[in-house]
């Protein structure tokens, strides 16, 4: 009798009961997105390899599990944001920003196998392409803890960072930007490793160059790249490989060599950026300190008035700021992140989903035009985990509406609109580019959407929204808290078949 085949190392069988568990708290969670306007993209589990070694980090780039098959590099997805991406370039730039999109399914990692970490586990999540700022990013974030909360976990913590100080810190530096990279996604390590460990990595990545920088000091750029084309190819450099011409690897080479002797300005640089990455707590208290760094330096305060922010707009999204823990060492491992980043914990400390800001991948991927885009998953299998007992499927309805601020001050009341809707089944959106009532009208006609919700400041001075028909264009005026009786009615479920 032969012996069973067992399933491979770090895999896992996922057993009926265990599965009954995720598809339920799938379906709990794809309902929040479905009703924040998010509509679903599925994408193959395969893709080109290079896709992933762009942007993905040397942390991650290492757990990807990639073969040769008929002469082509490939691997199986890892993460699902650069294949999301990689579609909306090749398939949907010509729809309207901004873009709400949600997957789900099951990416791969060589992982090492542990507690609910596994080799092959499932992603949800979301991506909103098209808009840039705060009130995307607060949308996310309030997203994911609506989503959590709509599976029973309201015990979590949410961990929020941001890339652009770090960033911000090392603009102040002439350094290489190869330098300035390599800084950036040290931060982490940095943190728990020390300095030593990190000025060795970065001595590392640097090598040494070919040419004593001495030799061309009383040359002009012309003379110096004309002697360096002709001298390389005799030390044996090859100047004819990758897509850059010899002219532009000499001219990177020069201006390498132009700048000298940099290590006084990296070991700066590395004192403040370990600074940086141990400020971690509560907002009251890291918020000046993070203030005091970048004021030290003369950095440029833009990325932390962002913080405030989007800490401002999670209390419009009824967020309690207690939750949050600021943590400026906070990485995440992945190359492509420009912007807010975040993680969230579950009481036992485990993580249950992270993202963050990303607004330079689309035009890496070949986007005809840059497009800011903001994104997070969750790690099912972990959700599902975190439960607490008794749980029982709700079936939602579908209904759909956007919410339109007059004014920026309309936005936290236009909040508790959607707030209002969803809870009746309502698919409820709100405005996150600040557009005028025209232009938002516009755009929901051009996407189909039925109604409009319009608020200004007379309708929050007395609780009520402008309620206007987008296909016979009729306007009434109604109470907030007759929403309920709208939703129900034959005009409004009717207009939705």
């Amino acid at each position: 009798m032969s012996a069973p085949i067992e399933v491979v190392r770090g895999m896992r069988d996922t057993l009926p009961a265990d599965r009954q568990n995720l598809l339920w708290t799938q379906a709990q969670i794809e309902a929040v997105l479905t009703n924040y306007g998010y509509t679903q993209i599925d994408l193959p589990i395969i893709e080109q390899r290079d896709l992933y070694l762009r942007k993905l980090g040397e942390e991650l780039v290492g757990k990807v599990y990639e073969f040769t098959f008929g002469g082509r590099n490939l691997a199986l997805r890892p993460e699902w944001t650069a294949s999301v991406l990689r579609a909306y370039v090749a398939h949907l730039q010509d729809q309207p920003l901004p873009l709400r999109l949600s997957y789900s399914g099951p990416v791969f990692r060589y992982e090492r196998p542990q507690r609910h970490t596994y080799r092959q586990f499932t992603q949800i999540g979301v991506e909103i392409i098209g808009s840039a700022g705060p009130r995307a990013d607060a949308e996310v974030l309030a997203l994911a803890c609506a989503g959590l909360e709509a599976t029973g976990i309201h015990d979590y913590t949410i961990v929020l960072g941001h890339i652009g100080l770090v960033r911000n810190l090392l603009s102040r530096f002439d350094l290489a930007e190869r330098t300035q990279g390599r800084l950036v996604w040290e931060l982490e390590r940095l943190r728990t490793q020390g300095i030593d460990v990190v000025r060795t990595r970065l001595q590392e990545a640097r090598g040494e160059l070919p040419i004593d920088p001495t030799l061309l000091e009383r040359m002009d750029d012309a003379q110096a790249s004309e002697l360096l084309l002709k001298l390389l190819p005799t030390v044996q450099v090859d100047l004819a490989f990758g897509t850059r011409s010899p002219e532009e690897i000499v001219g990177r080479l020069l201006r390498k060599l132009r700048r000298g002797d940099q290590q006084p300005q990296v070991e700066r640089a590395l004192d403040l950026v370990h600074r940086l990455s141990q400020i971690r707590g509560a907002p009251a208290e890291t918020l000046p300190q993070a203030a005091a760094l970048l004021s030290e330096t003369g950095a440029d305060t833009t990325t932390l008035d962002e913080v405030r922010a989007i800490l401002a707009l999670l209390e419009a999204h009824n967020v309690s700021r207690d939750r949050i823990v600021l943590d400026f060492g906070m990485g995440r491992g992945l190359h492509y992140y420009t912007g807010m980043i975040f993680e969230m914990y579950d009481a036992d400390d485990m993580q249950l989903c992270g993202g963050g800001r990303y607004d330079d991948l689309v035009s890496a991927l070949g986007g005809r035009q840059p497009a800011p885009a903001v994104g997070f998953a969750y790690g099912l299998e972990r959700v599902s985990a975190a439960l607490p007992s008794g749980r029982s499927p709700i079936v939602a309805t579908r209904s759909e509406v956007l919410i339109v601020p007059v004014e920026d001050e309309d936005y936290p009341y236009a909040l508790e609109v959607a707030r209002r809707l969803r809870t009746h089944d309502v698919i409820a959106t709100t405005d996150v580019r600040g557009r005028t009532v025209t232009n938002n009208l516009r755009d929901a006609a051009r996407r189909g959407v039925a109604y409009a919700a319009i608020v200004g400041a007379e309708e929050r001075e007395r609780g009520e929204v402008v309620w206007r028909n987008l296909n016979d264009r009729i306007e009434r005026r109604i109470k907030l808290d007759e929403i309920a009786t709208v939703v129900a009615s034959h005009e409004h479920t009717g207009a939705q078949k």
